[in-house]
């Protein structure tokens, strides 16, 4: 099996704990995610049944993303193709754009990295989120395929990111974007990396990204939790979710962070200021080890004075969605999510 400890490492699971007064509600579990989650259980169990991280990501795979029913027609509505560019060090790392047949000049860019705990996974884990985008005319998607740890650790994944949002702001007409109009954005490690991004290009100097959507984000590493200044009490309560459990993210973290040091590169909680980030839409789940971290970064932000569109959805597991893309609150969370996109993207053929 893949280096699983009996117990998770930065935590001490109380069998007598309670659930914190904030959040701890949100855990109480739908119909709709008791009845499948035993078949969802046995699927992950497989993979993690494998003797390391490179036989899970190949035996995972990258296969098109489902559509939610009603959801957009992925092969109709959306073209793909893929791209290359050089990171910093000469590697060619893979981009897969994703559009409209009829997306107007000057698109806003979304940028996407995918989720899968820093290690597993491609363009498509996000794929549904990737297809609802890209079929905004206003709206160009690219995905970027960065390199996974145990292979290549932190900072590695962080740079390719960095890498490839500046190849796009360089190559913005070839690619039919505006390098000012850019929406960071992913899912679980891919929402903490476009949290990264957003910190970075602060720092940097570099303009252009205009919002950042963080879906069930990670934006703290366990061991530097600041329990003094938020209720974080989600990886207790939800330990032993199916989808990603305590021990299995340990497993994950000390891949990507083998030596962890405080760095916002990869826990942006940890950031000095949250001033003059850009708006924000954040959706995760209540029965999530992340949960009560999402919360933490929507207050961090909102610090900042960055405007900040929180959403939790009780009941449910992390990237329920895409594990259950036939649960009554997946709908909810594309609207909401093509909601903001609608917000905040434009492109050449509108006014700005």
């Amino acid at each position: 099996m893949i280096g699983l400890k009996d117990k998770p490492q930065y935590f001490d699971i109380d069998p007598n704990f309670k659930p914190l007064p904030k959040y701890g509600h949100l855990s109480e579990k739908t119909p709709e995610f008791l009845e499948v989650e035993p078949f969802i259980g046995a699927a992950y169990d497989k993979f993690w049944g494998l003797p390391d991280i490179p036989s899970f990501r190949k035996a995972a795979g990258n296969p098109d993303a489902a559509m939610p029913p009603g959801g957009p027609d992925r092969y109709s509505e959306v073209k793909t193709e893929l791209l290359h560019f050089p990171a910093r060090d000469g590697h060619l790392v893979e981009l897969k754009v994703y559009k409209s047949p009829n997306v107007s000049p000057d698109a806003t860019l979304m940028y996407r990295m995918h989720g899968g705990g820093y290690c597993v996974g491609g363009h498509e884990v996000d794929g549904a989120e990737d297809v609802y985008a890209a079929i905004n005319t206003d709206i160009i998607v690219i995905s970027i395929d960065y390199r996974m740890a145990p292979e290549h650790p932190f900072p590695k994944p962080v740079e390719d990111c960095w890498d490839g949002l500046l190849w796009c702001k360089e190559n913005a007409k070839m690619l039919g974007i505006n390098p000012e109009k850019i929406i960071v954005a992913g899912s679980s490690a891919g929402a903490n990396l476009s949290a990264v991004l957003s910190i970075m290009a602060r720092e940097e100097g570099v303009t252009g990204i205009i919002a950042q959507v963080l879906h069930f984000p990670a934006v703290c590493h366990p061991k530097y939790y600041p329990y003094d200044k938020y209720e974080l009490g989600s990886h207790i309560q939800n330990t032993d979710n199916v989808v990603l459990s305590s021990v299995r993210f340990d497993v994950f973290l000390n891949c990507y962070i083998p030596n962890p040091e405080p760095d916002y590169r990869h826990s942006p909680l940890l950031a000095s200021s949250f001033e003059g980030l850009p708006p924000a839409l954040i959706q995760f789940a209540g029965v999530d080890i992340f949960r009560d971290e999402g919360f933490a970064y929507a207050d961090a932000l909102r610090s900042g004075r960055v405007d900040t569109e929180v959403y939790c959805y009780k009941g449910v597991p992390h990237c329920f969605p895409a594990v259950i893309i036939t649960h009554p609150e997946t709908p909810v969370f594309y609207e909401r999510y093509n909601a903001f996109l609608r917000k905040h993207a434009t492109s050449g053929s509108q006014l700005d």
